[in-house]
């Protein structure tokens, strides 16, 4: 039986593959500055790596933002919504280094938003990637998960739970078919992240696999919601060791200001959510200065060398996610997966 290796997000990329913002329910009147906010990513990451952007040719204002745009690719795919972290395919390499895509079977974050095109995206990706397509029956999302270099991935109960309320996989029947599809030995799980999280328990919000570590979002603030529980999650990894059997090394950011919206839901804000390109990383930046410098220079410190880019992304927040939702690399094939 052929064995699979997701490499980890700081390995050599191919390119990133994004989906160009299409749906009212998500943003409404804010679906223009989405658009707007969706460009300044994509035209942050072409500057590192090559990006394909699918669009919907019926719901595709602003797109010529990109047309002609040096290394971005526009190829028209149907959509219903934009967080291809999520609906699009998770590669991993074969053995031989040859370039695959786990397609999960994708369900509108458990059956709550329309889905039916956006089912079928990693398949269409995988197809234009030219890779081998690696079919799963498990329910999943990309933002669910992350993974270091030595086979170890962090997910969190909440996902869990939300996603198998009707049933599903056990715990130990989720874990083993996560391990089959990337080549994982450890699973590591948190409790849940944060609050007013649309995709009800993303771990890619909370906690992200570093070279040689792992980084973790906490809050300053004791009056913060989320306080309790970021603090929880750090106690969880500092009794964790990887999949070798080696300590955790524990990094921290400190969580934006809470911030709420006009109707008084919280602003759903983190800069776990940065994305890694070949010598750079994207970081997600709110109009806190000092809060937005701190995760920059957390970052700097733990990259240094790749350079360290901020995009102003209050409208992506806003829509459930933010950088790393909305992208999803292509490992460099024949790359190894611990580079």
């Amino acid at each position: 039986m052929k064995r699979y290796v997701m490499p980890p997000e700081w390995a050599p990329h191919t390119r990133t593959w994004m989906a160009w913002p299409c749906a009212e329910l998500t943003y409404g009147e804010t679906l223009p500055q989405a658009r707007r906010e969706y460009a300044d990513v994509a035209l942050a990451i072409a500057q590192f790596e090559p990006l394909t952007m699918l669009y919907d040719p019926e719901s595709c204002d602003g797109i010529d933002a990109l047309k002609g745009q040096n290394n971005i690719d526009l190829v028209e795919c149907p959509l219903d919504d934009s967080w291809l972290r999520d609906n699009g395919p998770t590669f991993v390499l074969d053995e031989d280094g040859a370039l695959a895509g786990v397609d999960w079977v994708f369900d509108g974050w458990g059956g709550e938003w329309p889905h039916d095109r956006d089912a079928k995206v990693a398949a269409r990706v995988i197809e234009l990637a030219g890779a081998e397509h690696n079919a799963s029956e498990m329910i999943y999302e990309g933002g669910a998960l992350n993974i270091d270099d030595k086979g170890t991935c962090v997910v969190t109960r909440q996902c869990y739970e939300h996603r198998t309320r009707n049933g599903g996989p056990t715990p130990e029947e989720f874990e083993k078919e996560l391990c089959d599809q990337l080549g994982l030995s450890k699973v590591i799980w948190l409790n849940r992240t944060l609050e007013n999280d649309s995709t009800n328990g993303h771990v890619d919000v909370v906690a992200a696999f570093v070279p040689g570590g792992i980084l973790c979002q906490v809050s300053a603030d004791p009056e913060d919601s989320d306080y309790e529980n970021l603090l929880a999650n750090r106690a969880i990894l500092e009794s964790e060791t990887d999949a070798e059997g080696n300590p955790l090394v524990i990094h921290q950011v400190t969580s934006p200001p809470v911030d709420r919206k006009a109707d008084g839901s919280r602003r759903f804000l983190s800069y776990i959510n940065f994305y890694l390109v070949n010598g750079g990383v994207i970081v997600p930046q709110y109009g806190f200065p000092e809060h937005d410098k701190e995760a920059m220079d957390v970052l700097a410190g733990l990259f240094p060398d790749r350079k360290v880019v901020g995009v102003m992304t209050n409208t992506i927040a806003d829509g459930g996610g933010n950088i790393h939702c909305i992208t999803q690399q292509q490992p460099k094939a024949g790359a190894s997966s611990n580079a």
